[in-house]
């Protein structure tokens, strides 16, 4: 018999709980974060808010049999805060929108959860929400990660011209 805990004995809102436990905030601009319908941030006087998204999905952006749960976490944040120091800006935010087969334990998803904490210790920026819900195919990360640049500081990708960073 396993030890594992089914995702539909704790629920969505009972997983979210438990996952808030291990998330510390440290950004001055996180107002209120994860545990409520949505964030509420305050952007810094005189910077500019950068964003990015990216959709990891099983299959087509990582393997589960080289890829440890904890590493696709650290990995998931580490893509998205790569994208916003390119941009010349620093990251402070970040929403996870999760969607998990019932083939995974509570167990499991924390432990990508922890990969989760672990890069935003590492890189400064708060967990400040996100979504989870079921799905019938495999693991889906849908990760948004806000930045700060100075007003005007930013890079810029233009249509039909390179990146440009005005200084």
């Amino acid at each position: 018999m396993s030890d594992l805990t089914p995702l539909h004995a704790l629920g969505e809102f009972g997983l979210i709980r438990r996952l808030q436990q291990k998330i510390t905030l440290r950004q001055p601009g996180t107002v209120l974060g994860i545990g409520d319908d949505a964030a509420i941030l305050a952007p810094t006087a005189g910077q500019e808010v950068v964003m990015t998204t990216d959709l990891l999905v099983e299959g087509v952006h990582f393997d589960l049999s080289f890829c440890p749960l904890k590493h696709l976490g650290y990995k998931a944040v580490a893509v998205n805060v790569s994208d916003i120091a390119a941009m010349n800006a620093l990251p402070t935010q970040l929403v996870l929108g999760l969607a998990v087969p019932s083939r995974f334990s509570v167990e499991a998803i924390e432990e990508l959860y922890e990969g989760v904490r672990l890069a935003c210790e590492a890189y400064n920026v708060d967990l400040v929400g996100g979504d989870t819900t079921s799905t019938r195919t495999g693991l889906t990360l849908a990760i948004t990660v806000l930045g700060e640049a100075p007003a005007g500081q930013a890079c810029a990708a233009r249509a039909a011209s390179p990146p440009t960073c005005s200084a």
